[in-house]
């Protein structure tokens, strides 16, 4: 069997403190998603923790997917970690212990039961609790967190937002409603909404609608009239 995944590196491994070692964290985790044989990678930005990438963190976030595919060598083997007993032991562990959430999970009745009773949200609670638990314990060492820590200015530039792009972004979108044609944006919503209580594929449909310049919200608007808003099981 084929197994196709998206690997994305953890922003919750960024550091807000020292904010440039997150260039290595993210390396090693970059790494360690090609080494396992993922077929597309998001590298986070080192400055994520602190606001949205800027130019030369995201720059610097993609250079860290090139030199893994160009200089590193680890592309040029399908599995350069095959017959490693340690990582072999570790993939043992991780089935089982996944095949162990499918069974919990089927026994709360599948995945919407599941998320009903605020299952994932206790676990993600719980596993969230315990990292920082063991950071304040010091049970878990985070560089320039809990050790190696110092107290210098922060280095790195950080984007600002233009405090008038709200405004921007509201002019573009009356701009594009007022030149489509609107008539064939209703068309395509409204096919969008039979599709939707019925059981075809929304996919086409969507993109019939986009084609058209309806906009993010009127094509979601479609669904919660159609599927409802989801409310979230508070987690206690």
């Amino acid at each position: 069997w084929l197994l196709r995944f998206h690997t994305q590196t953890a922003g919750a491994s960024l550091t807000a403190q020292q904010p440039e070692n997150n260039v290595a964290r993210v390396a090693i985790q970059a790494l360690a998603a090609v080494l396992g044989g993922t077929q597309s990678l998001h590298t986070n930005s080192m400055d994520e923790a602190l606001a949205l990438p800027s130019e030369l963190a995201a720059r610097v976030a993609l250079r860290t997917q090139q030199i893994i595919a160009h200089e590193s060598g680890a592309v040029n083997t399908i599995d350069p970690l095959g017959g490693s007993y340690f990582v072999e032991q570790l993939t043992d562990r991780m089935e089982a212990e996944t095949w162990d959430y499918f069974d919990r999970i089927e026994s709360l009745g599948g995945v919407l039961p599941a998320i009903e009773a605020g299952f994932f949200q206790q676990e993600i609670a719980d596993a969230a609790y315990r990292y920082q638990s063991e950071i304040d314990k010091d049970e878990r060492i985070v560089v320039g967190v809990n050790d190696y820590v110092n107290d210098e200015d922060l280095q790195i530039p950080i984007l600002k937002m233009d405090p008038q792009g709200y405004e921007t972004q509201v002019a573009r979108i009356e701009e594009v409603k007022a030149a489509r044609d609107n008539a064939a944006v209703r068309k395509t919503l409204d096919a969008l909404r039979v599709a939707a209580e019925g059981t075809e594929n929304t996919m086409p449909y969507i993109l019939d609608a986009v084609h058209e310049y309806a906009t993010l919200q009127e094509i979601m608007d479609v669904f919660r009239e159609v599927f409802g808003e989801y409310q979230e099981t508070a987690v206690i």
